[in-house]
């Protein structure tokens, strides 16, 4: 049901709530921490980060586990990208002995060629994510919404028995 919770609550941002900028931060957000691969030290910080700035958390909540299903896929993808960095470039492998015995740098796993590889790909998607999400958010409430609700297949699943009984116990328990 919490699950549930979150995409439900994700569709009524969508179609109104907070701004595209909100919910699209939330998403770009959720899609780093969805990315990097267990708990590590940026994954907090990015955990904090969400919790701090005034993005949707139902769009962090579902953006992380959305690429957590796509990292799993781009994991061989991300151990080349992060054995790249952390081996065969030559002139960094200084800064990665300074990186790992620096006080709390190993906490982030950097030397996980995986950990690594993943950081730089939610890094390089973070923006595509962002800009691709707030367009889909204003295209949303513009057209697509608008259309999804006359068509008749959201008429039969909205009139359906255990939906409305979902949002009344949902409205008796004080969920939304």
């Amino acid at each position: 049901m919490f699950w549930l919770q979150i995409v439900s609550n994700f569709i009524k941002i969508l179609r109104e709530g907070q701004t595209p900028n909100q919910v699209a931060g939330g998403f770009a957000l959720g899609s780093i921490v969805g990315l990097m691969p267990g708990l590590s030290l940026q994954g907090l910080i990015v955990w904090l980060i969400i919790f701090v700035l005034n993005v949707n958390l139902s769009a962090a909540f579902l953006a992380a586990t959305l690429f957590a299903l796509i990292a799993w896929l781009l994991d061989p993808v991300f151990h080349h990208v992060g054995y790249w960095l952390l081996v065969d470039l030559e002139g960094l492998k200084d800064f990665w002995t300074a990186l790992y015995n620096a006080p709390l740098a190993p906490l982030t796993r950097f030397n996980n060629t995986i950990v690594m590889g993943s950081l730089v790909g939610a890094l390089v998607l973070v923006l595509p994510v962002f800009f691709g999400m707030k367009r889909f958010v204003i295209a949303y409430r513009k057209t697509v919404g608008a259309r999804i609700e006359k068509t008749k297949l959201y008429q039969i699943i909205s009139k359906n028995f255990l939906v409305r009984w979902y949002e009344k116990v949902r409205d008796l328990g004080g969920l939304s």
